[in-house]
């Protein structure tokens, strides 16, 4: 089920009060898997940051990890990400359901 309009506008007490709303807005299968390519070719490009310092490695993470994730709302979800709105809960949410996923937590 969809978050509603004024759960979207309304502020959040903590992160835990947080997730529930944030999984409910990446309900689609696709997103998901979206969200989760472009988390590891975050992780990617950090490592390769980090052994060639290569800037354009930074600008490649960012590039990678909102781009798989603004395709999986836009075009699956058809839902605006939660970053517009709650940037500090979502870029935690990313990583939990990244995390969520790799353990079997969530259906990937």
């Amino acid at each position: 089920m969809p978050a509603s309009p004024s759960e979207r506008q309304r502020p959040f007490d903590s992160f835990q009060e947080f997730y529930p709303y944030y999984l409910r807005e990446h309900s689609h299968r696709t997103n998901r898997r979206l969200h989760f390519a472009g988390s590891s070719l975050v992780l990617l490009c950090l490592w390769l940051l980090v052994n060639t310092r290569n800037p354009w490695w930074a600008l490649m993470g960012l590039l990678c990890g909102y781009g798989f994730a603004w395709i999986g709302h836009f075009f699956f979800e058809k839902n605006r990400p939660a970053t517009f709105r709650h940037p500090v809960y979502s870029f935690i949410g990313d990583w939990a359901m990244y995390r969520d996923l790799w353990l079997g937590r969530i259906k990937f």
